[in-house]
């Protein structure tokens, strides 16, 4: 009869093991998921400031038209994106297409004086920083899970889970990894 008990308590304790092991796996992929969509918020709102920028920064310097069309192509790339890899390097391109617009934006003085280019510029940084956040949240929540994968005793719930290794969210070209100056001063 003790046998039994003592039997009878080991399997309680592996199937809450199992339980709590599965359940963390799932967190931790819910935590990557939640990750991703928030990058791709951030993506999106900067998106959606783009054409406003391009179209305050043309109103001054009409002659750029190959910096308005960088920048109207990587924003489409960066709406069309599907996975880690190629919302990375879309971004990247979208981040060196927004520093074209910038640049083109310093040689006019009256330009960097409006209100408009102004305020555009500031939540054009405020959206920058939010999607280094949204990134840095992102691979934290994959490291988690890819550690979690495999390491013991999480690693023998990985299938029951239905979880796999995800990829970390990185800049493809170091030339690419330097943030956009949006500052004047």
């Amino acid at each position: 009869m003790l046998i039994v008990g003592i039997v009878i308590v080991l399997i309680v304790i592996l199937v809450i093991i199992a339980l709590w092991q599965f359940n963390k796996l799932r967190k931790l992929k819910v935590n990557v998921e939640e990750g991703y969509a928030q990058i791709e918020v951030q993506l999106a709102r900067r998106s959606d400031l783009i054409p406003n920028l391009v179209e305050t920064v043309k109103g001054y310097a009409k002659h750029e038209r190959e910096v308005f069309e960088a920048v109207t192509n990587a924003r489409a790339h960066v709406q069309e994106a599907q996975g880690v890899g190629q919302t990375a390097a879309a971004d990247a391109q979208l981040t060196s297409a927004i520093n074209g617009v910038m640049i083109v934006a310093e040689n006019y003085p009256d330009l960097k004086a409006s209100t408009n280019f102004l305020q555009l510029q500031e939540e054009l940084t405020t959206t920058e920083n939010k999607i280094a956040f949204a990134r840095q949240y992102y691979n934290e929540s994959v490291r988690a899970l890819n550690t979690a994968i495999v390491t013991f005793p999480s690693m023998l719930f990985v299938g029951m889970a239905g979880v796999t290794k995800q990829e970390f969210y990185e800049v493809p070209d170091a030339s690419q990894r330097i943030a956009p100056n949006i500052g004047f001063n």
